[in-house]
């Protein structure tokens, strides 16, 4: 049954995809400056749809030969048909978000450059509407597909309505794994390009020939300018539309195991009150969108006011909207279910603000890493590693409280009943609560994505502006956008990371909803407990299950699971680092040739080879994506056939809690570095081309692949490895070998 409020979901996608067109038409009427900035901004985007297109063409293959296998196990019973199909389409709309992201991109960031020649405001206004699209078509285009998928499998499914609802949610986890595994690709592929060619062309460029950041000689400026868009645009749409999927599919489907004992109506409202969430969230974004606006000569704390004022104002309406709406929903506790939403609100905003404040050269710590660059750039590096790893205890610290009071209010602490009284249907509410909580912290993703997306477009714009010799105070203008986008990007990036780990934990009970559902389709009916109890599978809750499979910290499959777990987010990262320097080693080797064997470069009478570059990051990024992202989904499975149901929870939960800590560490770490260097590019310390500005620069390289290509891929990492264990768990049950 279909509740009248559910419609308001499929709504809120169309309304969502509406207004990223208007603001994309609106973006297109501006016009794009001279014919040097419209011919530059034409070499980007076409390098970066043709990087696109082969990424793609690789992804597509991986694909179908996945939804092969999928399809070969429900041949055999050990999942359900609509698996294949759902899967593809998660992979097919994460791409189709990043696509329309970046096709956005590439068109706004000349007339970003134009209108800031006009004033701050106006480049402000062009970038940010832009960057609006994107998050608009992401959360547009989720939420069309969750409701759809939704609305397809409660009319074709059948069965009583109970177990039909906990079908339905967890075939549509296996669409989120979709979005994870494109997303992945998405991160690792573009972060790869992309830092390959930045790092290639501040060495040469910035280090070694002292010529500014985006000059028309350096020939891997190009390749540096679609890296910004293949990875900081595509990518993160990608990933961010998979954070959102996963954590409105991973609350209901907990709210499916949750609120079964209170039948099948009240079950499928705590199954459509996530998406409500997030769809209320969607339209209340649109409203902030349109409150974001600064003043000519704003200051960089001025204009994090300006973003910050319109993501704040989202927040406070989505609050008052959320009770409002599960009131009227009629959910069980939907006083504690509200208070877990303002709770995951209150950890992405703290989040944020601990990311401004370690990322942002407004405050201390990034100045201390930029003053640390006057005795060289090893005290750069050693200033910088030790900010990030300061950097995680505020996150890490929310996180944790914040799952203790979202698990409390959905429990029905606010009901007044004690710790002590709970019993295991209170337990099972308190884990949907965490959930929710992640669906708070994503719910205004519309508008903080805008902010963060912006970033890539005003960097692109300073670009255009540079190698088509606009007026100096242009090029201010588009630094001060560019340096407010590394701090929103970093912010961005902790809403992503915080989420995931929330996401992650609900994503664990309903692993366990899995098992129950992989031992029925094997024919298993009870379970045979020490002591000759024997329990019908359908009686038997979390605990059972755990006691069952021994799921403990004295078992060594459990231990043996986290540590691999621990050690895959290290393997994982190393793989995507050294890949990193591969291609960046390649870049600096080619941009040292042009620069010798061309002669007139640096006299401007010679044209660099641009189109050479852009090929050695293309080439680096396809062939370096593959094999961590495949050892993403390998490892689960393996795992899981060897050492069962013990060692894949181990492996989740080594992941998901070394992950977290990791994620944040570099993200944030590499943010601070970016804007250490953007802050004495200001004036401070000697300015540009002194030593201290070399050394920071040297730091700025080190964090690169950092925040753009390993730490953002972390939360991917997390959930995809979560999901491909829930997918599989039917093959985890029926050839487990210990």
């Amino acid at each position: 049954m279909i509740t009248p409020v559910f419609w308001l979901i499929p709504v809120a996608s169309v309304v969502a995809l509406g207004f990223a067109y208007f603001f994309f038409s609106r973006m297109m009427k501006e016009s794009e400056g001279s014919a040097t900035m419209a011919k530059i901004a034409l070499f980007v985007r076409q390098g970066a749809m043709s990087y696109l297109k082969q990424q793609y063409k690789v992804v597509t293959i991986v694909f179908i030969i996945l939804a092969a296998i999928f399809a070969t196990m429900a041949f055999f019973g050990l999942q359900n048909n609509w698996v294949p199909f759902a899967f593809l389409t998660g992979g097919f709309f994460s791409g189709l978000a990043g696509f329309f992201g970046m096709k956005t991109a590439t068109y706004a960031s000349a007339r970003t450059a134009n209108a800031a020649r006009e004033s701050l405001n106006r480049g402000l206004k062009v970038a940010f509407r832009s960057g609006a699209v994107m998050g608009l078509v992401v959360v547009g285009l989720a939420l069309l597909d969750i409701s759809v998928w939704y609305l397809i499998l409660n009319k074709f499914v059948g069965g009583d309505p109970i177990t039909k609802n906990i079908f339905i949610t967890t075939t549509l986890l296996t669409f989120g794994m979709g979005a994870s595994t494109q997303a992945l690709f998405a991160r690792v592929g573009g972060g790869i390009y992309t830092k390959a060619a930045d790092v290639g062309a501040d060495l040469v460029g910035k280090v070694e020939s002292n010529i500014p950041e985006d000059d028309p000689r350096n020939p891997a400026t190009i390749a540096d300018n679609v890296g910004d868009n293949v990875g900081d645009v595509a990518g993160m749409g990608a990933d961010l539309y998979e954070s959102f999927c996963g954590s409105i599919l991973a609350s209901a489907a907990l709210g499916a195991s949750a609120y079964k004992v209170f039948g099948a109506e009240m079950q499928t409202k705590a199954i459509i009150a996530p998406m409500l969430i997030a769809a209320i969230g969607t339209f209340l974004s649109i409203i902030g969108i349109f409150l974001v606006r600064t003043k000519e000569n704003a200051s960089m704390k001025n204009l994090l006011k300006s973003l910050s004022f319109g993501t704040n104002i989202s927040s406070i309406l989505v609050v008052g909207f959320t009770f409002l709406t599960l009131w009227a929903l009629g959910i069980n506790n939907w006083v504690g279910l509200s208070c877990s939403v303002v709770v995951g609100l209150l950890v992405g905003i703290t989040i944020g603000q601990a990311t401004e404040y370690y990322t942002s050269q407004t405050y201390n710590p990034t100045k201390r890493i930029a003053e640390s660059g006057q005795t060289g750039p090893a005290t750069v590096i050693i200033s910088g590693v030790g900010t990030g790893m300061l950097s995680v205890a505020i996150p890490i610290l929310s996180v944790a409280v914040g799952i203790v009071f979202s698990f409390l209010f959905a429990s029905g602490v606010v009901e007044g009943k004690a710790f002590s009284s709970f019993n295991m249907s209170d337990i099972t509410n308190g884990l949907y609560g965490i959930g929710i909580a992640a669906v708070g912290m994503l719910s205004t993703l519309g508008i903080t994505l805008a902010t963060d997306a912006y970033g890539p477009i005003a960097d692109n714009a300073g670009g255009n502006a540079q190698m088509s010799g606009l007026d100096p105070e242009v090029r201010k203008r588009t630094d001060a956008l560019d340096s407010l986008g590394n701090t929103t990007a970093a912010t961005g990036k902790g809403f992503a990371i915080g989420s995931a780990a929330l996401t992650g934990l609900a994503l664990l009970a309903s692993y366990v909803e899995e098992i129950k559902i992989g031992l029925e389709r094997i024919g298993r009916t009870t379970l045979n407990f020490e002591g000759g109890m024997t329990k019908a599978i359908n009686d038997c809750n979390f605990v059972d299950f755990m006691n069952f499979y021994e799921v403990h910290l004295m078992n060594p499959k459990v231990i043996i699971g986290m540590f691999v777990g621990a050690m895959m987010v290290f393997v994982f990262c190393g793989l995507t680092m050294q890949a990193v320097g591969r291609a960046a080693q390649k870049m600096v080797q080619e941009v040292r040739r042009q620069f010798r064997e061309i002669k007139g470069i640096m006299t401007e009478e010679a044209t660099p080879d641009y189109a050479k570059c852009v090929e050695i990051s293309t080439k680096g990024a396809q062939k370096a994506m593959l094999f961590p992202s495949l050892l993403a989904i390998a490892v689960p499975i393996i795992v899981g056939v060897i050492f069962g149901v013990p060692g894949t929870l181990g492996l989740l939960i080594g992941g998901l809690s070394c992950g977290f800590v990791m994620a944040i560490f570099m993200a944030n770490a590499g943010g601070a570095w970016d804007n250490a260097k953007k802050y004495i590019e200001e004036g401070a310390f000697g300015g540009k081309g002194s030593d201290t500005h070399k050394a920071c620069v040297v730091g700025d390289t080190v964090g690169d692949p950092f925040k753009d290509t390993s730490g953002p891929s972390l939360n991917i990492l997390i959930k995809l490895m979560s999901m491909v264990s829930i997918v599989m768990a039917g093959l985890t049950v029926a050839f487990s070998i210990m």
